[in-house]
């Protein structure tokens, strides 16, 4: 698989993984507990709901994880570890000057 095939992927998982998390009620009541939402957990198959959104949270978590992982040896390299200055140097200027200055120069 190509690297830009797993950028896609995990822009997939990434933006499922916020859905998922955005639906889920939160445990501890927190500030929807203080408006009424407090209640809502005790009807019939909500644990049910929790219990998949959970595993899925999980799952896509693990699937990111596991993407970026192998998205990193899918990444083009030219076959050096080592960054070739000469050719990255290649376009600048060159810097004139470099003595230091003395103070008869300053004058």
């Amino acid at each position: 698989m190509s690297y830009t095939a797993f950028l896609i992927l995990i822009l997939i998982v990434a933006i499922a993984l916020i859905l998922i998390v955005m639906v889920q009620n939160p445990k501890g009541g927190g500030l929807s507990s203080s408006f009424g939402g407090g209640g809502s957990q005790a009807l019939g198959g909500v644990q049910n709901t929790n219990n998949f959104l959970d595993r899925t949270t999980w799952t896509l978590a693990i699937a990111m994880f596991a993407l970026i992982l192998l998205a990193n040896f899918a990444i083009p390299r030219d076959g050096e570890n080592n960054v070739n200055l000469d050719n990255t140097l290649e376009g600048t200027a060159p810097i004139e000057n470099t003595t230091p200055a003395t103070n008869d120069s300053i004058k």
